[in-house]
């Protein structure tokens, strides 16, 4: 689809280009023709113009002249005289605009030639008037002489004219021609242009749905892939929560084999250490002392056992509750760790599910504080609300950047998974030199599976 499109562009813009550079070429063409066609045209008429003046002030001579001889009036002299001064002009006149054409130059020599016969008459005649010599100017007022002339000068004339005529039709058909050309030039163009215009719209829409083709694409495959990836996390969610739930299983498993079995065997060994001593007596004092010894490696021991078991599954919660286990965790620590703990606790109801996890939150963040946070103090709050349960530990300590947190921080990865899995919201605030603070907020029932999701396994 690309490929068609880019062919398709690669054909109507040049088209429309071409069509462009055509439209102008043919205006530019037709422009420059009708331009050099009218300045002929001018030119022409001027040279028609010119030869009408001259047959006019020819004529106007001719009759000056002869109301002159037969009247004698000086008047009629004027008309003669103004036209013999305009004569000259008008063959100057002529003789620059028929300069260019040999034959058009023969005839005006021509013509000239004639306008210089018939002048030199009129100036013979006008002569022989003031003279006096009537029966010579009648005579020659009498010939064909003076016909002649003037016949020939129009004819000249005509053949002036007529030519130019025909060059005047000519340039016509050539303006003519050239409005036709632009007429069907500007129609090509226009039919061109159109058609670039069809392949572009038609380029367009193909584009636009290749567009909307790849859209739907992108969206069906956006769509899978985050179905995906929600099947995949309600999956990898399940899977944390089963294998969380199945660890503390194994733990409290664990913690009742050694609460029972290891214990009993404690138990049966401090008694037998117990009947020896008091049947020996004070009978063998080294024997006494070894006993001694040995009964209190077996409290050692005991106490031990008692602490393993208590780490892995704190009998106090399920004895004594979360706010007690709390006090005796927070205790246990500051008096290993070496680090003063504050508590607020208030009594809070919880499932026992929920209990365990604001447990091991706790115990997770101490055990960080210990390691990590160099802190002096820490502050452990449990506060009910009337639709929630608000955990927080606080602590003074060097703080770290959460944003920085390693993925190998299993630890903090695990407290968020616990606190999301009862259905809880996690937040770490820290910053460095400034303290941490580890703050959960836990419904205070267990929320209802969400529909189409798989229930957690128990």
């Amino acid at each position: 689809m690309r490929w068609t499109s880019l062919h398709r562009i690669a054909v109507s813009l040049p088209l429309a280009m071409l069509a462009a550079l055509t439209l102008i070429g043919i205006n530019e063409a037709g422009y420059h023709r009708s331009h050099a066609a009218l300045n002929e045209l001018n030119e022409w008429q001027k040279a028609r113009t010119s030869v009408s003046r001259l047959l006019q002030s020819m004529l106007d001579a001719e009759t000056g002249l002869r109301g002159y001889l037969l009247t004698g009036d000086e008047r009629y002299l004027e008309p003669y005289q103004s036209a013999n001064a305009t004569i000259h002009a008008n063959l100057e006149e002529l003789r620059s605009q028929f300069a260019e054409s040999s034959q058009d130059l023969d005839d005006y020599l021509q013509l000239s030639q004639q306008v210089a016969r018939k002048m030199s008459e009129l100036d013979l005649s006008l002569s022989l008037r003031r003279k006096g010599q009537e029966d010579a100017w009648k005579f020659v007022i009498s010939t064909d002489v003076g016909k002649q002339n003037m016949d020939a000068i129009r004819q000249h004339a005509r053949t002036l004219v007529e030519r130019n005529t025909a060059r005047v039709a000519r340039s016509q058909a050539e303006i003519a021609q050239s409005l036709w050309l632009s007429r069907l030039g500007i129609a090509l163009v226009t039919a061109i242009g159109l058609l670039a215009f069809h392949l572009y719209l038609r380029q367009t829409r193909a584009l636009q749905q290749a567009t909307e083709r790849e859209q739907a694409v992108l969206e069906t495959e956006r769509s899978r892939l985050e179905d995906l990836v929600r099947e995949r996390t309600a999956t990898l969610n399940d899977l944390a929560n089963h294998l969380q739930q199945v660890r503390e299983d194994e733990r409290g498993h664990l913690a009742r084999e050694l609460h029972d079995e290891l214990g009993a065997l404690l138990t049966a060994a401090k008694l037998d250490v117990a009947r020896l001593k008091s049947r020996l007596g004070d009978q063998g004092t080294e024997v006494v002392d070894r006993l001694r010894h040995l009964s209190e490696t077996l409290n050692g021991v005991i106490a031990l056992k008692r602490r393993i078991i208590e780490d892995l599954r704190p009998s106090s919660l399920s004895n004594l509750g979360l706010t007690a286990s709390l006090e005796i965790l927070a205790h246990e620590f500051s008096r290993g760790a070496g680090i003063e703990v504050q508590t607020s606790l208030e009594t809070v109801t919880l499932p026992e599910a929920t209990q365990l996890t604001v447990y091991r939150m706790v115990q997770e963040s101490l055990t960080n504080i210990g390691k990590y946070a160099q802190a002096r103090k820490v502050l452990v709050t449990v506060h009910q609300h009337p639709r929630h349960v608000a955990v927080q530990i606080r602590d003074d300590g060097q703080g770290f950047d959460p944003a920085r947190i390693e993925r190998s921080r299993h630890g903090l990865l695990g407290m968020r998974q616990r606190v999301e899995a009862v259905g809880g919201r996690l937040t770490i605030t820290s910053r460095p030199g400034e303290g941490t603070l580890v703050a959960a907020i836990l419904p205070s029932s267990t929320p209802a599976p969400a529909a189409g999701s798989p229930a957690r396994p128990e």
